[in-house]
């Protein structure tokens, strides 16, 4: 029997490709979490006391 079909290696191809974007999609939204925790953390040691961001979703 010969494996030359194409479609197994490229059905785990994508699969693999699926999965590296995800774990990439998580690490930034996990940096971009710690970022804005580490500013307001160091806004809260600074002793300032309005330090929560403003939110511009003004309805």
């Amino acid at each position: 029997m010969q494996e030359d079909d194409p479609e197994p290696a490229r059905k785990s191809a994508m699969i693999a490709m699926v999965v590296v974007l995800a774990l990439v999609g998580c690490g930034l939204w996990l940096s971009h979490a710690l970022s804005a925790s580490g500013k307001l953390e160091d806004c809260l040691m600074a002793g300032r006391r309005n330090c929560v961001p403003i939110s511009s979703d003004l309805k």
